[in-house]
Order: C-alpha cells, then sequence, then structure tokens
C-alpha cells in the first residue's frame, strides 16, 4: 500500500473534499445571557430608586436601636437598688400615675439597672399602639410614659422610623413601595450574581480587579460587592414579604400549607367561647374581672415551668387566663410561654419555642433578623452593613450605565439598554419551563408579576417607536 504524498492530498476525490465551516451552537449560558443582562439592566434603572429608598430608611431603622438607648435613657435606665418592690405595686404606682388607662400586660425589669415597662391601652392611642410607663422596680418611681408599638416595644424614634421605612408614612399605599421593592430585590442580586460569575474570572470573584479604569472598574466593585452581600440581601427580600400586604398573604397561607403556622398557647378559660387564641398586647380588649392572684404569684409560676427569661405577663381579658411569654430572642433564644388560670393559678397550657414547626421557627429568625432583635447589636450593625452596600451597589449601577453612554455628537446622554430581543435566541426547550416559572412567580409574588409585565410593554412600546423612526428616516 503506496503512501499519499502531498500532491495527492489535492485531488477531486470527494472524500477527501474540506467539509464546509459549521457554526457552533451556542450554548444555554450563551443564550440566557443577553436576557438576563436586559433584565438586569430594567431592574436597575427602575426599581434601584425604590431600593435606594429603602435602604436609607432601613440604614436609620438600624441605628434606631442605639439611638433609643441614648434618647429614652430616663425612662429605661435607673440606679441599681438594694431589692426590687413587688410587681403589684409597681403596676399600682403606673396605674396612680395614669389613671385613665387600663393595663394590659407588664414587662418585669429584666436585668439590673433596668426600669419596669406597664403597658396599658389609653384614650389617643392607635390600635396597635400601647402607652408604657416606665417604672422604678427599686423605689416604684414613674421615670415616665411613651407610646410603645408591636411586640418588641418600639418606642417612637424607632417605631416612627420602622413605619417610614414600611410605607413611607403614606398608609396602605405607601405599602405597595416596599413590597415592590421586597418583590425585586433577590431577582436582581441573583441575577447579578449569576453574571458576574458568568464572566468566569473565578480568581477575582470576590475582590476587586486593581489597575482597572472606567467602567470595568465600577463593573469590578459592583460585582464584588454584590457577592459578598448577596445571601443578607435575599434573606431581607425574602423575610420583607412575608409581612408585605399580597405576597404575604400567600406566603402566610403556603405555611400553613405545608404545616408551618406559628402555634400559639391556649389561654381560654372553662366555660370561655373566645377559643384557644392568646391575647396580644396591641388589641383592644375588655379587662376581665380583678383576679385572686397576684403578678408576684404569676410570675413565680412562670418561672417553675421554665419561663423565667425577660417575661412578659399579658393580664387577663374577658374569657382568658393569664399569658406569659419570654421575650429573649437573642440566641439561644428563650421564647416559651404559659397560660395560667386566673382564678385558682393552676397552669393551662405550655408552649415551649423548640415545640414550633421547622418553618414557623425559620420564619421567627428571619423575621426577627430582618427587625434587627435576634443578635441584637451585632444584627443591627449587619443590618447597616447590607444597607450602605446596597446603596453603594446601586450607586455603581448607575454610573456604570452613565459610563456606557454615547459621547459623540452630543455632550449628555444616558447610557444605551441591552440589545432587544435576546429572548429570541433562547433554545424553545428552555425558553417555555423560564416563561411558565416566570408567570409561577409573577402570580405568586403580584408586584413583581405586574411590573414584569410593564417592563415588557415599555419595550415593545421602545421597539415600536425605534422601527417607526428607521422607517421614517430611510
Amino acid at each position: 500500500m503506496s503512501v499519499d504524498t502531498p500532491s495527492d492530498t489535492t485531488s477531486d476525490t470527494p472524500s477527501r473534499e474540506a467539509a464546509p465551516p459549521t457554526t457552533p451552537r451556542p450554548s444555554t449560558w450563551a443564550a440566557l445571557r443577553p436576557l438576563l443582562l436586559r433584565l438586569h439592566f430594567y431592574a436597575g434603572v427602575l426599581i434601584a430608586p425604590l431600593l435606594f429608598v429603602a435602604a436609607v430608611t432601613g440604614l436609620l431603622y438600624a441605628l434606631s436601636f442605639q439611638a433609643e438607648n441614648v434618647l429614652y435613657r430616663h425612662e429605661l435606665r435607673v440606679p441599681v437598688g438594694d431589692t426590687t418592690q413587688p410587681l403589684t405595686a409597681q403596676v399600682a404606682a403606673a396605674k396612680a400615675a395614669h389613671p385613665e388607662g387600663y393595663v394590659t400586660a407588664v414587662w418585669p425589669s429584666p436585668e439590673k439597672g433596668a426600669t419596669t415597662r406597664v403597658l396599658m391601652k389609653a384614650p389617643g392611642l392607635a390600635e396597635d399602639e400601647s402607652l408604657a410607663v416606665f417604672v422604678d422596680p427599686y423605689t416604684n418611681d414613674v421615670r415616665g410614659a411613651l407610646a410603645s408599638t408591636g411586640s418588641s416595644g418600639a418606642l417612637p424614634l424607632r417605631s416612627w422610623l420602622s413605619s417610614f421605612h414600611a410605607d413611607l408614612k403614606l398608609g396602605e399605599l405607601g405599602r405597595n413601595y416596599s413590597e415592590l421593592a421586597a418583590s425585586w430585590l433577590w431577582v436582581v442580586a441573583l441575577g447579578g450574581v449569576a453574571l458576574w460569575v458568568g464572566r468566569r474570572r473565578r480568581a477575582r470573584l470576590l475582590r476587586p480587579e486593581r489597575g482597572l479604569t472606567g467602567r470595568r472598574r465600577t463593573l469590578s466593585w459592583h460585582g464584588s460587592v454584590g457577592l459578598w452581600a448577596v445571601v443578607g440581601l435575599v434573606l431581607l427580600s425574602a423575610t420583607g414579604l412575608t409581612w408585605s400586604r399580597y405576597a404575604g398573604e400567600n406566603i402566610a397561607d403556603l405555611k400553613d400549607r405545608l404545616g408551618g403556622a406559628t402555634p400559639t398557647v391556649a389561654a381560654a378559660t372553662a366555660g370561655s367561647t373566645s377559643g384557644g387564641h392568646e391575647h396580644h398586647e396591641g388589641m383592644v380588649m375588655p379587662p376581665a374581672a380583678p383576679s385572686t392572684l397576684t403578678l408576684d404569684q404569676v410570675a413565680e409560676t412562670a418561672r417553675e415551668q421554665g419561663v423565667r427569661a425577660s417575661i412578659q405577663i399579658s393580664l387577663p381579658s374577658a374569657g382568658k387566663g393569664f399569658v406569659v411569654r419570654e421575650r429573649d430572642t437573642e440566641f439561644p433564644v428563650h421564647l416559651d410561654s404559659v397560660a395560667i388560670d386566673p382564678a385558682d393559678g393552676k397552669v393551662m397550657d405550655v408552649l415551649r419555642f423548640s415545640d414550633y414547626p421547622v418553618l414557623a421557627q425559620l420564619t421567627r429568625f428571619g423575621i426577627d433578623a430582618h427587625m434587627g432583635v435576634f443578635l441584637g447589636l451585632p444584627n443591627q450593625l449587619a443590618l447597616a452593613v447590607l444597607a450602605v452596600a446596597l446603596m453603594a451597589l446601586i450607586v455603581w449601577g448607575y454610573r456604570m450605565w452613565w459610563q456606557r453612554r454615547p459621547t459623540k455628537g452630543r455632550a449628555l446622554g444616558v447610557g444605551r439598554p441591552q440589545p432587544r430581543g435576546a429572548w429570541r435566541k433562547v433554545p424553545l426547550p428552555v425558553l417555555l419551563p423560564l416563561a411558565a416559572v416566570t408567570a409561577l412567580v409573577g402570580w405568586f409574588v403580584p408586584l413583581l408579576g405586574i411590573s414584569l409585565l410593564a417592563f415588557l410593554v415599555i419595550d415593545v412600546l421602545l421597539g415600536l417607536r425605534g422601527r417607526k423612526k428607521v422607517v421614517t428616516t430611510s
């Protein structure tokens, strides 16, 4: 058998003809990346102002805990005395100072030098507010009274900032802003991480690159800081949605269906028709008939049941008994509760936090972390850092948009969006499931779905406008 020479390889034999060049089929990621870029662009430009407002107000809220300790120090702290007075006497002092209200709950002094907080329902307060009367546990002196909101006992400064963060003090209409921001935060955060990791710069994912200038330098900082902050931002988004107006209802329904509803201690007394729901301090309920038990006896019974860490004693309302619950949310948490019959002092029910469904425990951890009460000061500092990081990411995002602007022919302008029609490049087996998942998420998180639909309409209108200009100029 002879060996072909170089001249033989140029023969006209069909089998020897060179195959025509073929265009390699793009990978799924290569097809999805332009679509993700366009979505990230629109969300960044249009939703970022809401996220920036949420970050600023969230930062102020995170700092309000320490500000309250300074601003309300006279009400919160007292010199440490030799012995503490009975709780009954402390409550009597609060009632004498504010006879216009009736007592609904008592927070005994949780530590040396801290005042006792007596919560009252009084005229002129909102439905979710109580009048907190601060009593020196060593002398029974009333140190002052402030409006208190929520189970965490937020005082006026933190309460105002919390409401401002949630609804900009615009009521139900303002809640749409925070829900829209929370709905998009996880989408923008996870999409940005996918784009950053997809650049395949694994060696420089966690730190900005040195020696870069212009838009590349901004992008390096934007991507690296975003990667560090993504877990916290996604958690803030998820926990924020749990008490939102529309998505929150869907989340609560899903949690209940999965058996993750938060249980309550059974506090209904014998013969009561009010059911087994526990009394909450923010509810306006008539006081029950006076009990033969003293608050000190109730607190002692609770301590015998292991409920002793920073407790709250809710007084009996019509058809209900005393409810003593722990308020210590710092790790390890102490959130057990006990119901006590006001007639004879017997324990009616005990609920341990360890008996909560896992989903209910995780929900509680997440919400407390969002509110800055889970781990105390470290939690609040983490919230502040996340807020600053989010503000920086937004500023860098707008800066990149500005740095993309065309500079020829005009002095001012804005950055170009990503090219239209990116969805046409996505393979159909990927596009159809993606569309189905998007529709499902949009239904479950309604403001996300509505705003996404609005983005698509805007995109189509801009495309039609562009085509009309092309036809006119040609």
